[in-house]
């Protein structure tokens, strides 16, 4: 059992933070390159119609996902102590909880082939179903090493994944498996990770099935669980809104414009929210921590997420040509317009551990159930003009959410609205700029090969970047080399005292 007092009393805890994000991070950078090599691959063998199907199906294990009891994850790593009958019993529930969703999905199938007139989506969520037995495997042991901020060991396993996910993906498409590659991949990426982390964490335990004494947990659980699943209604609604009306080959470019946007938003800030949330709860007693802590990761994370989706926006057409080859130029629209949304999308996201962190997920749940009305309607009226309508929905909806986010949180952070702003404004301000440097050299760059255009266009991003940071920005970009080198910033900078332990 994990000695909180030890480690509450840790005078490297902000060491220890930093090691945990170079190993969250720096090794899912490392997985993501390797998938997204073999996704690139994949992409330019496959047609946009199996992406449309596999869209599709993703509606349903999505939506099920919802139950799949992470949040029994997230209490055992915020409480205070946790003993071994709680782990017991935490995994009792997720394995009655994942059986059934399993069982769930294998009866919702015929329904869902019926609903989107595609036959096929049926035999695909039945074999997708086998996904659910991997997650207790999964969950429990990796939120045991979170729980101590031991991220060395699932960075490895993720990058063990994604390697055996590549392989399985490109020997799928390679012999001609069409839309079955881009379920067998997943498949082989969830079992992998279960069986490592069983034998790193030596998770041989028998589960229990008696749940006396386990409200807390379940109750803790039970509130995240609300929060996913009005996030799930927010984020899939579109596919399944549109999947009724959009044939599979134009659903399948707006999909995977939406993942191209969304990269990383979904794949870089949850890791990083994964270290957010523990520390965030060590420092939940200490509010002026907490608040500087949050700030500073808005101020960085943006840093990042604006120059990469307004640099995207501008060459859109370069990027699509080069990354997926010319079957999938006709994407390029969604991604100009998708990629405007992504870093309020991104923002948004990064409330939500600061919330659970002080006990209050509830806020969560709230935020995620506005924007579970919010976006679908959105998604029903932009749909009047087809998929380019689905993608100013995002533009228009996501601002609105984290307008209602803010105000529902920063009493509980210990933020005010002006010190948000100052925390957006250099990535912001910078980027806006930089891309429209990047899109007046567009303008007069002469006709060549996309690989070429958009490696022009990327230095010159990347020049104008930097060069603005400085002139607009310096204390920012000093900040960031600071980090980078691992050297403590002047103590003026540092804002409270009892904060410094974290940066």
């Amino acid at each position: 059992m994990i000695n909180d007092a030890s480690l509450a009393a840790d005078g490297n805890f902000g060491n220890r933070v930093r090691s945990a994000v170079f190993w969250r991070s720096g090794t899912q950078i490392l997985a993501q390159i390797i998938a997204w090599g073999s996704t690139l691959a994949v992409i330019r063998i496959l047609d946009p119609n199996d992406y449309g199907i596999f869209a599709m199906t993703q509606v349903v294990l999505v939506f099920l996902s919802f139950m799949n009891g992470y949040g029994l994850a997230s209490s055992i790593i915020q409480a205070e102590k946790v003993d071994p009958m709680r782990i017991r019993q935490a995994f009792g529930m997720l394995l009655l909880l994942n059986g059934g969703i399993a069982i769930l999905q294998i009866l919702l199938a015929p329904l869902a082939a019926d609903y989107y007139r595609q036959p096929i989506i049926e035999d695909l969520l039945k074999v997708q179903a086998l996904i659910f037995l991997a997650t207790p495997f999964m969950v429990l042991p990796e939120a045991l090493m979170t729980r101590n901020l031991e991220f060395k060991k699932p960075a490895i396993i993720n990058l063990i994944s994604a390697v055996v996910g590549a392989g399985v993906a490109l020997y799928f498409a390679l012999n001609g498996h069409g839309v079955w590659t881009l379920i067998y991949a997943p498949m082989a990426i969830f079992w992998t990770r279960a069986i490592c982390l069983v034998i790193a964490v030596k998770f041989y335990i028998w589960p229990s099935f008696n749940f006396k004494g386990a409200g807390a947990m379940f109750g803790f659980g039970a509130t995240l669980l609300a929060s996913h699943f009005f996030w799930t209604i927010q984020s899939q609604s579109d596919i399944f809104i549109a999947g009724r009306f959009l044939n599979p080959h134009d659903l399948g470019l707006y999909a995977e414009a939406l993942f191209l946007t969304t990269i990383f938003a979904a794949k870089f800030v949850p890791p990083l929210n994964e270290v957010a949330f523990p520390a965030y709860s060590r420092l939940q007693d200490d509010r002026a921590a907490l608040s500087w802590s949050f700030l500073k990761a808005v101020r960085l994370i943006m840093l990042i997420s604006c120059p990469l989706y307004l640099g995207m926006s501008v060459t859109a057409a370069p990027l699509v040509g080069t990354l997926f080859g010319p079957k999938w130029l006709e994407m390029t629209p969604y991604i100009r317009i998708l990629a405007l949304a992504m870093p309020v999308m991104t923002l948004q996201i990064l409330f939500a551990p600061a919330n659970n962190a002080v006990g209050k997920p509830q806020i969560t749940a709230r935020a995620s159930f506005v924007g579970a009305i919010l976006m679908p309607i959105s998604f029903l009226i932009g749909l009047q003009w087809g998929a380019i309508g689905l993608a100013w929905g995002w533009v228009f909806a996501f601002p609105v959410l984290t307008l209602f986010t803010f105000f529902q949180s920063y009493r509980h952070i210990g933020i005010s609205g002006g010190e948000l702003v100052k925390a957006i404004w250099p990535g912001l301000s910078t980027s806006i700029a930089m891309a429209a440097v990047v899109y007046l050299a567009d303008q007069f760059l002469p006709e060549m090969i996309v690989y070429a255009r958009l490696a022009i266009l990327v230095a010159i991003g990347g020049i104008a970047y930097l060069g603005l940071l400085w002139v607009l920005a310096r204390p920012t970009l000093m900040e960031v080399i600071q980090l980078l080198l691992r050297r403590k910033p002047p103590e003026a900078t540092l804002g409270p005292e009892s904060a410094t332990s974290t940066s």
